[in-house]
């Protein structure tokens, strides 16, 4: 099992499109901290880094059964969170215009 399923990312490239992001510009990067030591039987759990290139933002999502980092993404995307200069006429555009 991966920290980041296949389905994950094509629901991150998803957004990504509905909000007119290049898939490119965006890298991601997980690091696994599930504790090996446990006696349990352990869920994978770990931290995934979304680094958009063009501005250099950077966001960190926990990874775990109980958290969803692709509707924590989601909603800073709705927020304004990865919006770079080059998104900022665009964004007042449609505000002018809506």
């Amino acid at each position: 099992m991966q920290l980041i399923e296949t389905d994950d990312v094509a629901e991150f490239e998803a957004i990504l499109r509905r909000h007119r992001m290049a898939r490119s510009d965006f890298s991601l990067s997980a690091t696994d901290t599930t504790d090996p030591k446990t006696d349990e039987i352990p869920a994978l759990q770990g931290e995934l880094t979304v680094r958009r290139t063009s501005t250099g933002q950077v966001r960190q999502y926990l990874i775990s059964d109980s958290t969803s980092w692709l509707e924590l993404f989601r909603n800073d995307i709705r927020g304004g969170a990865f919006v770079g200069q080059d998104s900022l006429g665009t964004c007042a555009h449609m505000k002018r215009q809506g």
